[in-house]
């Protein structure tokens, strides 16, 4: 596996984007912006959906839950494929899971089929988990000093599906008037209409990013490769290997705080304005504003983890999610709380950006799918266990004790981070005790 750049490499400033590979980003910016719409459904209706099929509030939670769970399971083997078969094969199987799972889950609804229900979440899940894997698909085709712009530019794709989802539930619930239709199954169903074209764009994207990432020098002249990365893409790498280097560990825990924080208050705070008798449109704003959270802002959040360092752009994201977390635990007011689901959103977005650099610093082309495949693993480990003790706390403790659950989750990976040094970006010296190098 090969090392980050030691702290004497030079690496020359690559000014210019070859042609091809500012096209590949402009396809896979559009396609994060299709599947935005269709998945944005999760966090909008998830804990609505739960709700009026199983009448339980206590799991509101249940439907993130699973989500996450599936993604724990998928995420690695996903991963495995990605570096196998190439990233477009498993974008492609993860595209074709979601629309299987938006048309199960607003089959179940008007059926009230708890089992259907859970089905099309577990098809949802897995198509998210590989779906994820689109800002590996852009680390492939960036060198390190532009890898978080790279990564910035795709995932600000998802910008637009923010946008544009709003209008995917207020076009349901116009279908639902004029069809007789559930409003919120109507949604489900219109996730599939929404992913389709990203199937289309996909096709047009070649060379696959993988190959791009086996060959940088040939798109960037320029650019020299670490000592050891050739041979490392023939190296055998498994999980034990990845998690036995301590960046990608401070990275691996930062991901697993800021999406179980996120989670856990996205599964409560759409059910939470319901309560407050704010319709579907307005729950869709504030989950969309969240979303505008997540991505809008990744470009410039790339740009400061290619200045500041990965380390820096991921402690600034912990902070963020952690103020976020106390306004959407601690406000009753509609807007205070869609500040604060923004401020998580854009907190995880700093995390998500920071993790992924480090993780594509620290690995090949041919194990770098592992590498993101695990953190999404790890980090789903938190988005299927926060939102069940978010929905129980909620039943019993009320709102407010999120806010403790919240600060908890922040403590250990800004712990690891503050003892990582990162004298330039891309560059990683690990506290005495810990070992150093690419941790074979």
């Amino acid at each position: 596996m090969y090392p980050a750049r030691s702290a004497t490499t030079s690496v020359p400033r690559v000014e210019v984007i070859p042609p091809i590979i500012r096209r590949n980003t402009v396809l896979l910016a559009i396609t994060q912006a299709c599947v935005g719409i269709g998945t944005q459904m999760v966090p909008t209706l998830g804990a609505i959906t739960t709700v009026q099929l199983t009448g339980a509030l206590g799991l509101a939670g249940l439907a993130t839950s699973i989500l996450g769970a599936t993604r724990l399971i998928i995420a690695y083997p996903i991963g495995m494929v990605m570096d196998r078969y190439g990233r477009r094969a498993g974008l492609a199987l993860g595209l074709v899971w979601c629309m299987l799972g938006g048309l199960g889950i607003g089959t179940a609804i008007r059926g009230h089929s708890v089992s259907g229900f859970l089905i099309g979440t577990v098809l949802l899940g897995s198509g998210v988990s590989a779906v994820q894997q689109l800002r590996l698909a852009a680390a492939d085709m960036y060198p390190p000093e532009r890898r978080g712009q790279g990564m910035g530019y795709v995932l600000s794709g998802a910008l637009l599906g923010a946008l544009a989802a709003p209008g995917l539930v207020s076009l349901a619930q116009h279908l639902a008037h004029r069809t007789q239709v559930d409003p919120v199954a109507a949604a489900w169903l219109l996730v599939p209409l929404a992913c389709l074209p990203s199937l289309g764009l996909l096709a047009l994207i070649r060379p696959d990013p993988r190959e791009i990432a086996r060959d940088l020098q040939t798109y960037y002249p320029r650019y020299v490769p670490p000592a050891g990365e050739v041979a490392a893409d023939s190296a055998r790498v498994d999980w034990k290997t990845l998690l036995g280097y301590y960046p990608r560990q401070a990275a691996f825990a930062s991901s697993f705080s800021a999406q179980g924080n996120m989670t856990m208050l996205m599964a409560m705070t759409s059910l939470v304005l319901a309560h407050h008798d704010h319709d579907l449109t307005a729950i869709s704003l504030a989950m969309a504003i969240h979303v505008v959270g997540m991505f809008g802002l990744s470009l410039p959040l790339g740009k400061l983890a290619d200045s500041l360092g990965r380390r820096n752009v991921m402690l600034l994201g912990l902070g963020g999610g952690l103020v976020g977390g106390l306004l959407v635990s601690l406000s009753s007011g509609y807007w205070l709380v869609t500040a604060g689901t923004f401020l998580v959103g854009l907190g995880w977005s700093g995390v998500n950006v920071g993790a992924a650099a480090l993780l594509a610093d620290t690995t090949g082309a041919l194990e770098r799918g592992r590498a993101i495949g695990l953190n999404d693993a790890l980090s789903s480990a938190g988005a299927a266990m926060m939102p069940l003790v978010g929905g129980l706390l909620l039943a019993w403790a009320g709102l407010p004790s999120l806010a403790l659950v919240s600060a908890a989750l922040t403590l250990v990976p800004a712990v690891l981070l503050l003892r990582l040094a990162e004298p330039q970006p891309g560059t990683y010296h690990c506290p005495p005790w810990c070992r150093s190098g690419s941790a074979r």
